[in-house]
């Protein structure tokens, strides 16, 4: 089966102090899964990373793991991928995301969570790829470093147009629903028949 679309999701290797946000990632997996979609991700199975994976697949959706070699030594890979790939580097591993999503969103997450994101919104603005990025803002978790940005764009060392770049919202469903219709995946009126 040919998945509807392919979303790339940057998300943390733990779960996070709040349950809200394990809720997020499983709300997030099941949209991708009932949409028939297929979920982009770093292969890992703990944390919010493995809760997305698995609610994906136990909504009927695809789920694409692709985790350097080091880690799956350390036993932190997800085997019940529908595709697991092993990649000798780091940036083997951001590259194929890249290539195998048609959008990209983050989640709560920590320091690799930050250097997916704005590497992938880096590409952007520079024409390496055209595809929507996204930040899912649940339970404010990125209010200071959205405050953080609009401060760079108010000292002048980020445009307006850079930070049209991203789209960011609140709530899962409305957010995922944009993001796969920038990518010109589904018109509005449409999406719900995905």
């Amino acid at each position: 089966m040919t998945p509807s679309f392919s979303l790339c999701v940057y998300c943390g290797s733990r779960p996070g102090l709040d349950p809200q946000f394990a809720d997020m990632a499983r709300t997030v997996g099941q949209w991708i899964g009932r949409h028939g979609g297929q979920l982009v991700y770093g292969g890992g199975k703990a944390g919010l990373m493995g809760l997305v994976a698995e609610a994906t697949l136990q909504a009927g959706g695809r789920v694409v793991g692709i985790i350097p070699k080091a880690l799956v030594e350390k036993e932190w890979a997800l085997h019940d991928c529908t595709e697991l790939h092993i990649v000798d580097t780091m940036h083997d591993r951001k590259r194929m995301m890249a290539e195998r999503a048609d959008a990209f969103v983050a989640l709560p997450g920590g320091i690799g969570t930050f250097e997916e994101l704005f590497e992938v919104w880096t590409w952007r603005q520079l024409g390496y790829h055209d595809k929507p990025v996204g930040i899912l803002n649940s339970g404010g978790y990125y209010d200071g470093l959205l405050a953080f940005l609009a401060a760079t764009v108010q000292q002048q060392f980020l445009s307006d147009w850079q930070m049209s770049l991203i789209q960011t919202g609140e709530e899962p469903v409305a957010l995922l629903s944009s993001l796969v219709q920038a990518a010109g995946l589904a018109p509005a009126p449409r999406l719900e028949e995905i």
